[in-house]
C-alpha cells in the first residue's frame, strides 16, 4: 500500500519555500507515495509545474473559471482567513485520509494543521531563523510565543532548513525531540541546464545581482544605499535584483529618488533566473534574517563569488567563510565587504573557483533520501 502525503503551502508564488516544494514533489518516489498538494490559494508561477508532477492537486480557493466561481472563492477567502474557525477550514477545506500531512511553511497553514483533529502524522517545515525573523507574530497569526510553541507541540515533527534555523527554534520553542534538520534540495542539472553562455567583466563594470522577494528581511533597502555610496565613491558596479513583493514601489522610488536609473535595475521575477546570475560577477545576499537561502546555494553550483550577511543559513553554507564572504549584518558591513572585493579583483576570481566546490558538494538526492526516512519512522 503506497502511503499518502499531502502538503499545505499558503499558494505557490516566487519565494523559496515554493521554489523546493517544486523540487521536492518532482523527485518524490511515485511507486512508494501518493502525493497531494493543497495550497490555500491556487496562484503562483509554481502551479503548473507541481500539478504535472503530484498525484492530487487540491487547492482550497481558485479564482479561475466563471464568474460565480470565482465570486464565491473571493467570499470563501474571507471566511478561511477571518470568519470560520480554523478548525472548520480543516474539516471544511483540506482533503481527508492522509497519512502524513505536512505544514510547509510557518504561519497559517501550520496554525491550521496544529487543529486538525485527524489521525494522521503531522510535520511542520521552517524555512527561516523565526528568532531573528518572528514574522507569523508580527502578522498576528499567533498572540504570543506561546501560543505558537503550543501548535507546534501537536506535530510529530518540526524539520528545519539550516541547523542555525533548528537552535533558534530549539532556543525559542523548545520541542527538541521533534525538530530536525533537512537540507533544500539543490536541482543542479536543471540548474546547470538553464545557463548559456556567460558574459562576465562586460564593459569593465562589476555587476552585482540578488534574487529574491522584495520585502523587508531581504535587506534590499540597505543594498540599494550601499551600491550608491560605491557608485558615489567612483566603482564601477552596477545592480540587479531579481523578484517581486510588497516592498517594490519603496525600491523603486529610491532608485528614482537617487538618479541610479543607470546602474540599478529591478526588472521582476524571472521565471529563469540562472542565465542572469551566470552572467553576474559577485552574487550578494543582504538578508537580515533567512532558514537557508536556497539562492545561495543556487549561486554556488554556477560558480558565482558570493557575499553574505551573517545570518542563519548562509553561514552555514558558506561555512563560516570557508567557500565565500560573510559580513556583519548591517549596511557597513556589506559596504566595506563589497568595497574589499571591488579593490582586489583577483579574490573574485578565488571565490568564484571556491563556490563552484562548494556547488558539487550540493544535490537533491540526499535530501530526497532524508525525507522519505523521516516518512518511514513516522
Amino acid at each position: 500500500m503506497k502511503k499518502h502525503v499531502c502538503f499545505l503551502i499558503e499558494s505557490l508564488s516566487g519565494g523559496g519555500a515554493e521554489k523546493v516544494l517544486s523540487v521536492i514533489v518532482k523527485y518524490f518516489n511515485y511507486e512508494k507515495y501518493e502525493v497531494t498538494v493543497c495550497p490555500i490559494v491556487d496562484e503562483g508561477i509554481y502551479c503548473e509545474e507541481v500539478k504535472r508532477q503530484v498525484t492530487q492537486y487540491k487547492p482550497i480557493i481558485s479564482y479561475k473559471g466563471p464568474f460565480l466561481n470565482r465570486l464565491w472563492n473571493r467570499i470563501k477567502y474571507k471566511l478561511v482567513y477571518s470568519y470560520i474557525p480554523i478548525c472548520w477550514v480543516y474539516k471544511m477545506f483540506v482533503l481527508q485520509g492522509n497519512d502524513v500531512e505536512i505544514a510547509f511553511c510557518e504561519g497559517f497553514v501550520t496554525k491550521l494543521l496544529s487543529h486538525a483533529n485527524s489521525k494522521s502524522k503531522k510535520i511542520a517545515w521552517i524555512h527561516t531563523d523565526l528568532r531573528d525573523n518572528p514574522w507569523p507574530i508580527k502578522l498576528g497569526i499567533y498572540q504570543s510565543i506561546d501560543e505558537e510553541r503550543k501548535a507546534y507541540s501537536k506535530y510529530n515533527r518540526i524539520v528545519c532548513v539550516s541547523q542555525s534555523a533548528h537552535q533558534s527554534f530549539s532556543d525559542l520553542y523548545g520541542l527538541e525531540d521533534k525538530v530536525i534538520t533537512i537540507y533544500n534540495p539543490i536541482d543542479v542539472n536543471f540548474i546547470r541546464s538553464k545557463v548559456g553562455q556567460k558574459k562576465r567583466g562586460v564593459d569593465g563594470v562589476v555587476r552585482l545581482i540578488s534574487v529574491g522577494r522584495l520585502v523587508h528581511q531581504k535587506g534590499y533597502d540597505r543594498l540599494l544605499k550601499v551600491v550608491k555610496r560605491l557608485h558615489d565613491n567612483g566603482y564601477p558596479v552596477g545592480l540587479l535584483i531579481l523578484g517581486e513583493g510588497e516592498g517594490r514601489k519603496t525600491l523603486e522610488k529610491y532608485v528614482e529618488n537617487h538618479d541610479m536609473q543607470s546602474y540599478a535595475s529591478l526588472p521582476g521575477f524571472y521565471e529563469n533566473p540562472y542565465q542572469k546570475m551566470s552572467e553576474s560577477d559577485l552574487f550578494v545576499c543582504s538578508s537580515r534574517a533567512e532558514g537557508f537561502s536556497l539562492v545561495i546555494a543556487e549561486a554556488m553550483v554556477l560558480g558565482i563569488p558570493v557575499i553574505s550577511t551573517y545570518c542563519s543559513g548562509p553561514n552555514e553554507l558558506l561555512q563560516e567563510g570557508k567557500y565565500g564572504i560573510l559580513v556583519e549584518n548591517s549596511e557597513e558591513g556589506l559596504y566595506q565587504g563589497i568595497k574589499i572585493l571591488l579593490d582586489d579583483q583577483t579574490e573574485l576570481d578565488r571565490l568564484g573557483d571556491l563556490a563552484l566546490s562548494r556547488g558539487k558538494m550540493l544535490g537533491v538526492n540526499e535530501t530526497m533520501h532524508l525525507i522519505e526516512q523521516l516518512l518511514e519512522e513516522l
